[in-house]
């Protein structure tokens, strides 16, 4: 009897991902499993966009929204790391 409950194989993480559609950086195929970012040490769950080699995030300043009523984000600058959970 084979096993057909195996896990498929995961994408590579790329440099930078975001989670909004119209982004040029944004990946389905990544998207699909749960992806962690830590954030200087600690795992971050507010994260919209991240780059590995530049090393910043992208995360929503507040309750704050655009005019479209997309949160307004912030860049911060540190160590990332990304990771399949």
């Amino acid at each position: 009897m084979t096993d057909t409950t195996a896990p498929s194989s995961k994408p590579a993480l790329p440099d930078r991902l975001a989670i909004e559609p119209s982004s040029p950086h944004y990946s389905s195929l990544v998207l699909e499993h749960d992806i962690g970012i830590r954030f200087n040490g600690k795992e971050r769950h507010d994260v919209e966009e991240y780059c590995l080699s530049e090393g910043w995030v992208r995360v929503p300043a507040g309750k704050t929204v655009d005019r479209r009523g997309k949160p307004l984000l912030i860049k911060l600058k540190g160590q990332v790391e990304a990771f399949y959970k």
